[in-house]
């Protein structure tokens, strides 16, 4: 089944632009709303998650790479588990695409993601380094506490957060740390603890 997927953030504006040659799709899914809502939490990202599950899905087409997530690394996250699924992915700009005509990975397409991916974790590094340059100064002018002393966070609240509840499903699919940091913005320490978490919530 050949679905095209189109986003723009608010109602206001025309998804048109993003709607040129769409004949021979099966289906063609609009959705109006932020880019930060996860693609299978959308009204017709949803309905793509469920033919996914039902094996029917076989090419997902999208007029950009960005209309994919909120960030490249979701992008790049929604992009590899299709790939994974052998389900083919077309982005028309620029164009990008999983999986050739002979149905075998193309090779250009995959040397651009790999670009795409060491930007994506270059930007996630960099921001984990603000983040401790913004600490240390504020340690500094005596502005940083911390969590206060006393206070214990249980294995269900730390695990009920979105970006940890991201972590756990990605180590219940097999993947390696170094994957899910380059897919999720975290430092390994943080996979390593929502694990140990996980592990003390189940007994």
């Amino acid at each position: 089944m050949r679905v095209f997927y189109s986003r723009t953030s608010t109602i206001e504006q025309n998804p048109e632009r993003q709607l040129q040659n769409v004949d021979g799709f099966d289906y063609v899914f609009i959705d109006q709303c932020s880019g930060t809502i996860p693609l299978y939490e959308r009204a017709k990202g949803s309905q793509i998650k469920k033919l996914i599950d039902q094996g029917k899905l076989s090419h997902l087409e999208i007029h950009d790479f960005t209309r994919l997530g909120r960030s490249t690394l979701d992008c790049l996250s929604v992009y590899k588990e299709l790939t994974e699924q052998g389900i083919r992915i077309v982005s028309r700009n620029p164009y990008i695409r999983n999986i050739d005509d002979n149905g075998k990975p193309d090779a250009f397409s995959e040397c651009l993601i790999s670009l795409i991916l060491s930007l994506g974790t270059y930007e996630r590094n960099l921001l984990l380094e603000r983040q401790k340059e913004g600490i240390k100064i504020r340690k500094e002018k005596g502005l940083y506490s911390g969590r206060q002393i006393g206070t214990i966070e249980s294995p269900e609240k730390f695990l009920s957060k979105s970006k940890n509840k991201k972590i756990l499903s990605y180590l219940n699919k097999g993947y390696s740390y170094n994957d899910i940091s380059s897919i999720i913005p975290c430092s390994k320490s943080t996979i390593v603890r929502v694990k140990k978490m996980s592990e003390l919530a189940s007994k």
